[in-house]
């Protein structure tokens, strides 16, 4: 099976771009939060049907079934689907990895991410069960959606895959059929660290939404300066997936709070988040674990929340920024293709508004 194409050359930070004030850590990645590693199974074939689709996983490391991780969940606009919701949402824990793929897959994943958590212990069906947390987006401009392309075990492809450091982005896994604004989209990632107290926020998102006209780049208009790409989608509504992560010992209601910053995070790339897109942020903290069925209070004082709050909506509109710049020409389903944004065009207008550093 033919694989994805590279990301394309060097990031836009180091070629000078720094979105906010806080800094990065060494990776600019959600795995630069200890313990948390991405893993990516990309299915990309043009026999019997053409398919750009995948698996991205997120993995908070440990033993999820036993000690779960604490979070949150925010719906910013709900035409989208994350199983595990409700769960989260009530108990304020995490028992899963996070599993990101195509909208009709969703089954498919959750299947083996039932299969990959009983692979890891032995006791889940048998002393308890477990949610899994799978989300998806819709890559069916580019992929064909029925059949559905990738299998069950795709889930444990993508966590044995799973690394920390350096994250693949663009069109990988999940990413592969993913359009934003307009133009080539998929997997980013980003992170910041807190100025105070020195905890990280790490996003990765699963862009596929907005329009060419809207898109903005540390506050330029890009989308209004820049010829649009050839073709487009029909409609403006897509999705966004945000999944955030901290080092910070927070308990599931701030960390729904920090999830629903990605929102502010989105905006800022130029989202009005349409009727018809599905946005959604999960946010889970890897410090002080609980055992099953035990919420975790809050060992952080919400007072403190602010430098985490800049973070996240820093790292979110990076995380976009580096999915568009990542992501390459990609050919899909009935000959349409997905342009990556042009390097070369994005750079001369970030340099002349001041954007580039040196």
């Amino acid at each position: 099976m033919p694989g994805p194409p590279d990301p394309r050359g060097p990031r836009l930070r180091e070629l000078g771009l720094h979105i906010g004030a806080l800094e990065a850590g060494p990776a600019d990645a959600i795995t630069d939060v200890p313990g948390v590693r991405v893993g990516h199974a990309t299915v990309w074939r043009d026999a019997p049907q053409v398919a750009r689709t995948g698996v991205t996983a997120i993995v908070p490391g440990g033993d999820l079934f036993r000690e779960p991780v604490a979070a949150g969940a925010a719906v910013l606009n709900g035409a989208g689907e994350l199983t595990g919701y409700v769960p989260v949402s009530e108990w304020g824990t995490l028992e899963t990895p996070v599993y990101l793929t195509s909208t009709m897959a969703v089954g498919r994943i959750y299947d083996g991410a039932v299969a990959q958590a009983a692979a890891d212990d032995g006791a889940v069906g048998d002393e308890d069960v477990v949610i899994p947390v799978v989300g998806e987006c819709d890559d069916s401009w580019l992929s064909t959606a029925a059949p559905v392309q990738v299998e069950p075990a795709d889930a444990g492809r993508a966590v044995a895959a799973a690394l920390d450091g350096a994250v693949a982005e663009g069109a990988i896994g999940a990413g592969a059929g993913m359009v934003c604004f307009d133009w080539k989209g998929g997997i980013g990632t980003a992170s910041r660290v807190a100025p105070e107290g020195g905890a990280t926020v790490g996003v990765l998102v699963l862009a596929n939404f907005g329009s060419a006209a809207g898109l903005r780049i540390d506050g330029v208009p890009v989308g209004r300066l820049l010829p649009g790409p050839g073709e487009a989608r029909s409609q403006e509504a897509g999705s966004c997936l945000a999944v955030l992560a901290t080092d910070a010992p927070l308990s599931g209601a701030q960390l729904r709070r920090l999830a629903r910053r990605a929102g502010l995070g989105l905006a800022r790339t130029g989202s009005v988040a349409h009727h018809g897109s599905g946005e959604i942020f999960l946010a889970f903290a890897t410090t002080g674990r609980v055992g099953r069925g035990a919420a975790r209070d809050a060992a952080f004082a919400d007072r403190e929340l602010n430098g985490l709050f800049a973070a996240a909506v820093d790292a979110t509109e990076e995380a976009v920024v580096n999915a568009l710049w990542a992501a390459p020409d990609v050919v899909g389903r009935a000959g349409r293709t997905a342009t990556g944004l042009p390097h070369e065009a994005v750079l001369g207008l970030l340099r002349a508004h001041g954007r580039l550093a040196g």
